[in-house]
């Protein structure tokens, strides 16, 4: 993690900005896998105590995005493989049931928005800002839908596979095909189709993870 000029001394939101700022390098993939967080580095760089850094790194281990090993201290979480299945079995039986709803209801800002996204998807030569923008454009999708629950789930399972959806991206070309698909469901929102939408995203989610899963077998084996 690279030193910020950030004084949040007197800042009574700094295990915030903290958590936020850890949760960011994570799920963008700058802070990677095993990688180790040390407390008085990170509370060097930010310039207070580590009671905050504590509470942050606490707020990731809830949300499994790091965890505590002996001698070791707080380390980036990986994803096993059993993990890795489970969260895109919530995503298939979630995700399509939330643009479903989200469709039917969907607003002219929030196509707007929707589009803007996609645009920028598409356009985007920084390979680096894939995955965030590909989670934005679902995102405003989803917005609609009037299920805070379920997209609090959603958010929880996106923030840990993330990192892993930026390497499909760029290892395995799958850029193009995403641009594609997301206009397809794009065009369904915009036509207030729930069930074409709905499914769209299901096959959507599925070649991710067609994708993915042989991605994870090699980097999990040690290959």
């Amino acid at each position: 993690m690279k030193e910020r000029a950030v004084d949040l001394g007197k800042t009574a939101s700094s295990s915030d900005i903290i958590f936020d700022a850890l949760r960011d390098e994570i799920i963008s993939g700058n802070l990677k896998a095993g990688e180790s967080i040390r407390q008085e580095y990170i509370a060097k760089i930010f310039n207070v105590s580590r009671i905050p850094v504590r509470e942050a790194l606490k707020r990731l281990e809830a949300q499994g995005l790091v965890k505590n090993e002996r001698y070791k201290g707080a380390i980036v979480s990986s994803l096993s493989e059993e993990e890795f299945i489970e969260i895109y079995e919530i995503r298939l039986l979630l995700e399509p049931l939330v643009i479903k709803e989200a469709a039917r209801r969907i607003t002219p800002e929030t196509l707007k928005i929707a589009e803007s996204y996609c645009n920028e998807f598409s356009a985007e030569p920084d390979s680096n800002n894939w995955g965030k923008l590909n989670r934005k454009f679902h995102e405003a999708l989803y917005r609609d839908s009037k299920k805070p629950f379920h997209l609090k789930i959603i958010n929880e399972a996106s923030d840990r596979i993330d990192p892993y959806i930026r390497a499909q991206l760029v290892l395995t070309h799958g850029m193009e095909q995403a641009r594609i698909e997301h206009n397809e469901i794009l065009d369904a929102c915009r036509n207030g189709d729930g069930e074409k939408a709905a499914k769209l995203t299901y096959d959507h989610i599925q070649d991710s993870y067609n994708a993915l899963i042989p991605y994870l077998r090699k980097i999990t084996d040690g290959a």
